[in-house]
């Protein structure tokens, strides 16, 4: 059972930096795509960024390309998401999501297999 934890949420203010991080177990982690997801109260999951499973290919939204990167450490069987600049429309419950297959990466939801129980950011103006 592959379990995924995330930490790294809080509060902070506009311009403001947070790192998010994601320890997966129960899997191989280096054979796992990665994604970051967020939903926003009354709006559905977006997607924010992904990572293949040896961190050679990634994927960013467009909402946050030049302030938001995702990165792993395989070792550590970690996933990070450098999140700086800070917008008051980054607040959300930031998710991390795994999908059983090494190079492929998605921006849809539904591709991914196993997910995390989020991280609440808030972004204060």
């Amino acid at each position: 059972q592959v379990l995924l934890v995330e930490s790294g949420g809080g509060l902070v203010q506009a311009g403001g930096s947070l790192r998010l991080s994601c320890v997966a177990s129960g899997c191989t982690f280096s054979s796992y795509a990665m994604g970051w997801f967020r939903q926003a109260p009354g709006k559905e999951r977006e997607f924010v960024e992904a990572i293949s499973g040896g961190g050679i290919s990634t994927y960013t939204a467009d909402s946050v390309k030049g302030r938001f990167t995702i990165s792993r450490d395989n070792a550590e069987k970690t996933v990070y998401l450098h999140m700086n600049s800070l917008k008051p429309d980054d607040t959300a419950v930031y998710y991390c999501a795994a999908k059983s297959v090494p190079s492929g990466i998605s921006r849809v939801p539904s591709y991914y297999d196993y997910w995390g129980q989020g991280t609440q950011v808030t972004v204060s103006s």
